[in-house]
């Protein structure tokens, strides 16, 4: 064996990361779908352990679900070792305390604010009602447009814009139920579900705004580090913000939770697996989203929902109905068509450049 090949082998051993890239990204995509699936499935059994919507006690859930993302990032700091890259059979990466300032931290209060009113809005959702929730932040666009336009200034298409009536619509149908006496339709929904639902996506769109707005500072960006510092200071932040509000709101009833927490299982397990689970779908989320682009990862978005809509309703014995399921695929599909359709339009309008050079 020549020295060149021994110097080969040596260099390919040092960049090898695992398995190849479009492996790892494929398995990031099965592991965010079974994450949410699983999240959303024990942040039900949390609920019930709980007492259930009635029980006085979501906003706690939703608290102690981002403390168990808080000790999860600790932990990754502590060992400076971030295992997410496993889920795509590839080695871990360095995970370093970010080099923040006081100004920095000050700076990431709005995202961690918006990150944590739309965790428990979600909560409170997805507890009142975990089928007709899914469909109502299925219209997250919807909410999206609204607060970049009115409080970013950044325009829609027309195409855009028809879309979001589109979704409406989709959400209004899934919304009616059909009188058996009369046989009238008319609306009914749970209105706590639509409520937080239309917040939960509301804060998610500013969230998403504050956050791209630190990120384009360059100095920011260098001194926090890599994504995934970013998300686990926005979840440590989450839920600092939360525990002042989980106080005011359902202090009276902490000795009842702490209680049950340490006598029923099902809030013991719950809590754990949906908190954990939260965090991981996130950071797997925000790595596909990085490696595939925005419409890539709209588009898998928009899967996820249905899926997670038809494993939601096997688990909770809860069948959609036929109002529901063709408003839901209207929303849902609706929901596609615009994530991708400027680009199907700017395409089609760059054709006819192509031929004429």
């Amino acid at each position: 064996m020549g020295p060149d090949v021994e110097v080969k082998e040596i260099e390919a051993k040092k960049t090898f990361k695992g398995a190849p890239d479009s492996v790892a990204l494929f398995l990031f995509f099965v592991f965010w779908y079974v994450g949410n699936i699983y999240y959303n499935e024990y942040n039900k059994m949390a609920l019930d352990g709980a007492g259930g919507k009635k029980g006085g006690l979501t906003m706690t859930v939703s608290t102690m679900q981002l403390g168990v993302c808080t000790i999860y990032a600790l932990l990754m700091w502590l060992v400076r070792m971030n295992p997410i890259k496993l889920c795509g059979l590839q080695f871990p990466d360095r995970m370093k305390l970010p080099e923040t300032t006081r100004t920095d931290l000050v700076a990431m209060i709005p995202v961690g604010f918006c990150s944590a009113a739309a965790h428990s809005s979600g909560v409170f959702c997805l507890g009142a009602d975990p089928l007709f929730g899914q469909i109502v932040k299925a219209g997250e666009p919807v909410l999206s447009a609204f607060v970049n336009t009115v409080f970013y200034k950044k325009s829609l298409s027309l195409a855009k814009v028809s879309c979001l009536f589109c979704i409406v619509g989709g959400v209004a149908f899934a919304s009616l139920k059909k009188s058996p006496e009369t046989g009238a339709y008319g609306l009914k929904f749970d209105q706590t579900a639509l409520v937080f639902g239309m917040l939960s996506n509301a804060f998610a769109a500013f969230k998403g705004s504050e956050n791209k707005k630190l990120m384009d500072d360059k100095a920011f960006k260098m001194r926090i580090g890599d994504v995934a510092n970013q998300f686990a200071m926005t979840e440590v932040l989450a839920f600092l913000i939360s525990v002042p509000v989980m106080i005011a709101t359902e202090w009276q009833k902490f000795p009842e939770f702490m209680h049950l927490l340490a006598t029923e299982r099902k809030l013991q397990v719950g809590l754990f697996v949906s908190g954990l689970t939260f965090y991981l779908y996130n950071e797997l989320a925000t790595m596909t989203i990085k490696a595939t682009g925005p419409v890539t990862a709209s588009v898998a978005n928009t899967a996820k929902r249905v899926i997670v809509m038809v494993y939601m309703s096997a688990v909770t014995g809860k069948a959609l109905t036929e109002e529901q399921k063709i408003g839901s695929g209207i929303a849902i599909g609706f929901v596609l068509i615009y994530s991708v359709i400027d680009d199907l339009f700017g395409k089609k309008a760059e054709a006819p450049k192509k031929k004429a050079e």
